[in-house]
This record gives C-alpha cells, structure tokens and sequence, in this order.
C-alpha cells in the first residue's frame, strides 16, 4: 500500500519556501503543450511533428492569511522574473518547475463569512518535470 504525505511537497518561489496554502489541492504543474502532434495523410502515412515548446504552467493556491500573500503579489505587480520548483519528497520523488517563470496576473480577492484563497497561475518559461 502506498501513502502520501501533503509536507513531502515544497514549493519555492524565488528563494522563499512557500507556505500557508489553501485547503485542496495545494500545487498542481503541467506542461502546455504535448510532445509532439500527428496527422495521417490521404493515404494513410502518419507524420509525427516535435514540439519544441518548453513552456508549462505551475498553479498554486494560498490561503488568504498566508504569510506569503504579499510577496507573491509583489513579484506579480512588479513582473519580476524567478526560478519555481515544486518538490515531493515522498514515493515517487518529482521535482516540477523551472529557473525561468513570472506570476501571469495578481489573485482575484473573494471575500465572505470565512477565508478564502488566492489562486497563483505562474508561467514557466523552461518547464522541466523529473
């Protein structure tokens, strides 16, 4: 039986280890493109073509009360340019990220009877999954 452990998973933006995240899913990381397309001529040859796309996409969700709110929304305000990696520590070990990524837009603000969270959607401009 396997077993999975929420604080085998470390996401550091620029140089801080990020937490304070929002309850569900804390990071998800994927690739934009595929690795590659096909099509199939009037005759029945398939043709493969590579991407060589190495974008991907990190999306995190903090809580309102995160310690950590602020400077995320700082980088995003003054574009500035990071490395990203998520880290899962646990069985199986992945690393995701990039040394290359900037915040696409600041976090929209929901405000009610109870906390809510800021969702983060970082662009990866030499997406990397290990």
């Amino acid at each position: 039986m396997g077993s999975y452990n929420a604080d085998l998973c470390v996401l550091t933006v620029g140089s801080r280890i990020i937490t304070g995240f929002e309850e569900g899913t804390m990071v998800n990381s994927e690739k934009d493109e595929d690795f590659f397309s096909e099509k199939v001529d009037a005759q029945g040859e398939v043709i493969v073509s590579e991407s060589n796309n190495p974008l991907g996409t990190i999306t995190f969700t903090l809580s309102q009360t995160s310690p950590h709110v602020a400077y995320v929304e700082a980088l995003a305000k003054n574009r500035t340019e990071f490395p990203i990696w998520n880290n899962y520590s646990g069985t199986p070990k992945e690393v995701t990220g990039g040394t290359r990524a900037r915040i696409k837009k600041t976090a929209g603000k929901e405000y009610g009877d109870e906390a809510s969270g800021r969702e983060y959607e970082v662009k990866v401009f030499d997406y990397t999954s290990e």
